[in-house]
């Protein structure tokens, strides 16, 4: 199973419901020489939720360098001085000192950006990253403002098309972007849309184009042109065919107009295709068919009227792909597919409700074998990963009205008793979409739902809904009260154990787990803390590390798999005791507060075999149940220790893959006499490797860990391990004919 979850190989495209990682590429290098270079190497992607990336600076120089006499020590320090500010100072004097100019400061350095400059100069402003991330936000931006043509009621369909050129297409049949001459730029409204910032028809009040949209600071089309270094549109209104193309946001053709013919003049629509700059994006420009199908599919779900389509085309063609989403039972249905491997309570309740221009939609649904939540919350199709005004009224609500109608119906019988909102949402898979004329997000990127109305509406409506159906139907309401209060007695039963852990912990007179070798360092930015399998590679580690930044946690065996068990067993759990205490994780289901995190880089690391994956992915089940906000701050990383060591003579080279070792070979001449080693455990490897290959921050090889998709994370968890073996199986059936055999680690 874990093999399915943590393949770090290039394979045949995935199944499904695997975890998609974008692969930081493997790295080779010499041990022999002073410096370590990479060699060039191909990159590997496969499918899954989650993405990792991989860090661009390292904080300590190579360890086999360092003249420990010339650095300051941690215990030397003055007035909390850390070696980061130490080295950055040196820096800052270093830079003064170059330039005697840099000190005058007037008038002509003041910038002035005119246009789409200040996309190109902070592109990180309005799609997040360079990264893998912010290339899939252009085919969302675009993707948006056709769905808001939906949602105001004049397109029914949607086609994306990922080229097999590296660009993509998305065509609309709505009204068709508006191309008569704008009385304020002169220019055509087309050409202002592409070309001006904050410019479009979704900034609300009488002259909007839009009741609702997603799109709303008028920068998402024109922010797209700008990071493209080609783009072409297409726009089909009153019988003509509108063409013309840009490149890095300025038009180099005219808008063109052409006749349609009689059998084309009824057609309607806008289609945008864009080539994104090489230029601006740090990583490939290749688009994951899985990434964007999975926004593709959620917009399926929430608007049950319009059909997308998803294909990818390709020169083989066997390799391409076509899908199309349409469901017509809307959030029903997207509560039935998140909960596709779990035990329902109840079937899916359900409401839509208009009140003061709000739309309402929420679905929602029990389930007897799980025991945490999944709460996602959409304002006007746009995910709200943070949540928002929506999500606190529909929270609020639920904890009131359980309880109000838990004591009215005699379930709960002790007045004392009442069911806190972490009691009451246990087991909960709940889909909260609204439609607001004018929604307040935090940002571009729209993270959060500011509008303090929203939360009233939905807090009323919730509690409406609630007790009218539960009241008529008893049945469901026991199943949900009785979910409830067991959840509410393995708190308690979790408090016990809580608390036990405490008084243990002050009997040992340290917080600490006996078996954590902890750093000198007492920032914990600066802090990383490597969790391995077993004492045998506990112990290299520890010898190997740098004790000044690197802490070693050494594990038993494999952790409690937390997703079947509630939570007074896993507090018992030694082992999870002591990820917890050496953390500093807090309590599950408490806020999260990254002050009190004691290392701000988790770092799991374990053997290149199936227990390792394993292991591996019971750590991640841990992390993303217990405190998910660790992948939001970017705390979690992967480890890739070698796989081989080749010595020939006296130069020693790693490889972290089989296209490593392959490229390795190749460079030897045919007669050329070498030994290769294949690494079976991190324990095999002696301290001095272990830092050079793994560990020491310059030469190393981390990927961390985000979670961008929480609906396909979720079900990738239940799937993989959770208490349904029958889903397993089926899916290690309809998956086995994607894997390669020979990269099997049996």
């Amino acid at each position: 199973m874990a093999l399915l979850l943590f393949v770090l190989r290039p394979a045949p495209p995935p199944p499904p419901r695997t975890l998609r990682f974008f692969m930081a590429s493997s790295r080779l290098f010499s041990a022999s020489s002073p410096h370590f270079h990479p060699l060039p190497h191909s990159s590997a992607t496969l499918s899954s939720s989650f993405s990792l990336s991989t860090p661009h600076s390292s904080l300590f120089k190579p360890r086999v360098s360092l003249q420990l006499g010339k650095l300051p020590s941690f215990r030397l320090v003055q007035n909390g001085v850390t070696p980061r500010a130490y080295m950055s100072s040196l820096s800052a004097a270093e830079t003064s000192q170059k330039s005697e100019s840099s000190k005058a400061y007037g008038s002509d350095q003041i910038q002035v950006l005119e246009g789409l400059d200040p996309v190109r100069k902070r592109p990180g402003m309005y799609i997040g990253s360079t990264g893998p991330r912010g290339l899939h936000h252009l085919v969302y931006e675009i993707l948006d403002n056709a769905v808001d043509e939906a949602q105001a009621g004049f397109a029914s369909k949607i086609d994306v098309v990922l080229q097999s050129d590296g660009s993509v297409s998305i065509t609309d049949d709505g009204r068709g972007i508006p191309t008569d001459l704008h009385p304020v730029t002169k220019k055509s409204a087309l050409e202002t849309v592409l070309t001006v910032l904050h410019a479009g028809g979704k900034f609300g009040g009488a002259n909007s184009g839009y009741s609702v949209s997603g799109g709303l600071h008028g920068v998402g089309l024109s922010v797209v042109n700008a990071l493209s270094e080609a783009l072409e549109v297409t726009v089909w209104r009153d019988g003509l065919e509108y063409k013309q193309k840009y490149s890095r946001g300025k038009p180099i053709t005219t808008l063109t107009c052409l006749v349609l013919s009689d059998e084309k003049k009824d057609r309607q629509g806008t289609s945008i295709r864009f080539w994104p700059d090489k230029e601006v994006f740090t990583t490939a420009i290749q688009f994951d068919y899985n990434t964007i199908a999975g926004r593709i599919r959620e917009l399926a779900f929430l608007n049950p009227k319009l059909t997308i389509t998803l294909q990818k085309e390709d020169d083989d063609p066997e390799k391409i792909q076509y899908n199309e989403y349409f469901f017509a039972g809307g959030l029903v249905e997207y509560v039935k597919w998140l909960n596709t491997d779990k035990k329902a309570l109840h079937d899916v309740l359900s409401f839509s409700k208009q009140t003061d221009g709000i739309s309402i939609d929420i679905a929602f649904q029990w389930c007897e074998d799980a025991y945490s939540d999944t709460i996602l919350g959409y304002a006007n199709s746009i995910r709200t990963i943070d949540g928002g005004t929506h999500i606190d009224g529909m929270k609020a609500s639920l904890t009131r009205t359980l309880n109000s109608l838990g004591k009215k119906s005699k379930v709960i019988k002790d007045k004392d008793i009442t069911l806190s909102g972490e009691h009451v949402r246990e087991g909960l898979t709940c889909v909260v979409s609204v439609k607001v004329p004018n929604p307040e997000f935090e940002g571009q990127t729209k993270t959060r739902l500011g509008n303090p109305e929203v939360r009233k509406v939905v807090d009323q409506a919730m509690q409406e809904y609630l007790s009218e159906h539960l009241e008529l139907h008893p049945d469901v309401l026991d199943s949900i009260l009785s979910k409830a209060v067991n959840a509410f007695k393995a708190a308690l039963a979790a408090k016990r154990a809580r608390e036990l852990v405490r008084q243990k912990s002050v009997l040992r007179s340290s917080s600490l787990p006996g078996k954590l070798a902890d750093c000198s360092s007492t920032n914990p930015e600066e802090c990383e803390i490597f969790i391995v399998e077993g004492d045998s590679a506990g112990g290299s580690a520890k010898q190997g590390r740098d004790r000044r930044f690197q802490a070693i946690l050494p594990l038993r065996g494999k952790i409690l798999n937390i997703e079947r068990r509630d939570e007074a067993a896993m507090y018992k759990n030694e082992e999870i005791q002591n990820l917890i205490l050496g953390l500093g994780l807090g309590v599950k289901g408490e806020d999260f507060k990254m002050e009190a995190l004691r290392y701000h880089k988790i770092i799991i690391l374990t053997d290149a075999d199936v227990d390792g994956a394993h292991i591996r992915t019971l750590l991640l089940t841990f992390f993303f149940r217990y405190q998910r906000a660790l992948f939001d701050e970017g705390c979690i990383y992967v480890g890739v220790p070698p796989l081989y060591k080749v010595v020939r003579g006296k130069q020693v080279n790693y490889c972290y893959d089989d296209a490593d070792l392959k490229k390795l070979r190749k460079t030897f001449p045919p007669n050329a006499s070498y030994t290769i080693q294949r690494f079976k455990g991190l324990g095999e490897m002696m301290p001095l490797q272990l830092w050079e290959t793994t560990m020491d921050p310059e030469r190393r090889l981390l990927k961390r860990l985000t979670v961008e998709d929480a609906a396909e994370a979720n079900i990738v968890f239940s799937s993989l391990m959770g208490t349904r073996v029958d889903v397993r199986k089926d899916l290690i059936r309809n998956s086995a004919n994607t894997i390669d055999l020979d990269q099997l680690d049996i």
